[in-house]
């Protein structure tokens, strides 16, 4: 008897005591809707997905939560879990100077943009900056972000303390810069780059050409040989803007007559299967199937695109003849937000006025775009894009019980039509939790404010030397 009640008392003082359950793992998400968007669309209705270390192990329906243990365990209450987000083109650290040039002003790269970079640029703003960026980009579902910018490996610094996935690209140019005295000095601090990150886990360090219009044929083929040597991507903005063929001529005579952008940078050499061109504005059929023979991927930035009035790209043709195209914000001047679900349905729209098609990108297509399309323009659907068993394990959570996601008929024109970036509750990258319970876990919020409030103080005052920056 006695024996008894100390046993009932033991249990009722530390629980019960614990039982081997099953194969081990390192996180279990239960009860949950998965959209694996894998090539047959499969759906789990209150589903499992395992993950072990930094891989998908298992996906399964409900009884295969009993045939593995783990330290966490995740009940998604009927939520939608799906692939992360894939943003493939980006300047994070401008994000210190959004809601600049929003008023009446000629040339936002001339009036704005180049004096803001040459006062204010250094190692701190960009490295305090890209951290705030991809929090933005953490809690709003992005588990990958392609970026170019300068010091880029304070990018990655920065990125990595939140701990979302990044393809940074060290900007090449033609001028210098902060990172670079001399003209096109971006090549030798690139290499340093790619040494510096080549095997990190989260970091995957790219070379990035400015654009046609700043880099010559030279330093373009130079610059893909060093992508090349390297084994890592190659970033760059191209037939983004309509005279762009007028400034490759004014500065390098290099064009012949009746070329297109496509034409001539296929001519000298530029175009890869490493590649992920940004915005591809002005591209007519045959340049669509020059960059689909030289698997070049897409990153398509629409907002940032019409907010400029640059143009409309012909984004649901390259879909559709089966190029490598995802989505993109462009920086925080262009975009503001870096969300890729603000993104989604205004692709939708956009498409359908410029070819007057109401069925242009159906929201399946679209909820593609958003993560597999990405992968494919990265060359890395082997390993991100979708929720499959050996795949990393990217991924997140979105709430349904927002009164916006009802009824929740289609699921996938849920995720494209109605969700928010707010609707993202988690966010797991590499297999490791960084945003839980719309939280952010890896950042000490008090420094990041302390830091962030030193940059944007000194971004305010230089903004009142600008002539078109009005001062309310």
């Amino acid at each position: 008897m006695r024996f008894s009640l100390f046993v009932l008392l033991s249990l009722f003082l530390v629980g019960p005591i614990p039982t081997s359950a099953g194969e081990e793992a390192s996180l279990i998400i239960k009860n949950a809707n998965i959209v694996t968007m894998d090539q047959q669309h499969r759906i789990v209705r209150k589903g499992v997905l395992v993950v072990k270390d930094t891989e998908i192990a298992a996906i399964g329906e409900a009884a295969l939560a009993d045939q593995y243990s783990a330290p966490k365990v995740i009940d998604a209450g009927g939520n939608i879990l799906m692939p992360g987000m894939i943003s493939l083109h980006n300047h994070t650290p401008m994000v210190a100077f959004r809601g600049m040039g929003e008023y009446a002003v000629a040339n936002i790269l001339f009036d704005v943009m180049f004096p803001l970079e040459k006062e204010l640029l250094n190692r701190e703003l960009i490295y305090v900056a890209a951290r705030h960026a991809a929090m933005e980009l953490a809690l709003g579902g992005v588990t990958l972000v392609t970026d170019m910018y300068y010091h880029e490996d304070e990018v990655a610094r920065g990125t990595k303390e939140v701990g979302i996935r990044g393809v940074l690209g060290e900007s090449v140019i033609g001028f210098p810069v902060v990172d670079a005295p001399d003209p096109y000095g971006g090549l030798a601090y690139a290499e340093d780059f790619i040494k510096a990150y080549k095997d990190d886990p989260l970091i995957i360090p790219a070379v990035a050409p400015h654009a046609p219009y700043t880099v010559s044929p030279e330093k373009l083929r130079e610059a893909r040989a060093l992508s090349e040597k390297h084994g890592v991507p190659l970033l760059m903005h191209m037939a983004e803007f309509p005279n762009e063929k007028e400034l490759i001529q004014e500065r390098f005579q290099s064009m012949e007559d009746g070329e297109t952008i496509i034409q001539y940078l296929d001519r000298v050499g530029v175009l890869a299967p490493n590649l992920v061109a940004a915005h591809v504005i002005y591209a007519d059929e045959g340049d669509i199937q020059i960059l689909k023979e030289r698997g070049v991927g897409v990153g398509h930035n629409p907002k940032s695109n019409t907010k400029y009035n640059m143009g409309l790209a012909p984004a649901w043709k390259m879909y559709r003849q089966g190029l490598g195209i995802g989505l993109g914000t462009d920086g925080p001047m262009s975009s503001n937000q870096l969300d890729i679900f603000n993104v989604i349905p205004f692709t939708a729209r956009i498409a359908r006025l410029r070819y007057q098609d109401p069925t242009a990108f159906t929201p399946l297509e679209l909820v593609d775009l958003a993560t597999m399309g990405g992968a494919r323009a990265l060359d890395m659907e082997d390993k991100i894009g979708s929720l499959e068993v050996g795949k990393l394990a990217d991924m997140i959570i979105l709430d349904l019980s927002a009164p916006h996601m009802q009824p929740n008929y289609d699921v996938y024109a849920t995720i494209a039509h109605s969700a928010y970036p707010s609707d993202v509750v988690t966010t797991i990258v590499n297999g490791a939790l960084v945003v839980e319970d719309r939280r952010l876990v890896n950042v000490d919020m008090e420094k990041h404010q302390e830091e962030w409030g030193r940059v944007t103080q000194r971004v305010a005052e230089f903004r009142k030397t600008l002539a078109v920056e009005p001062q309310h």
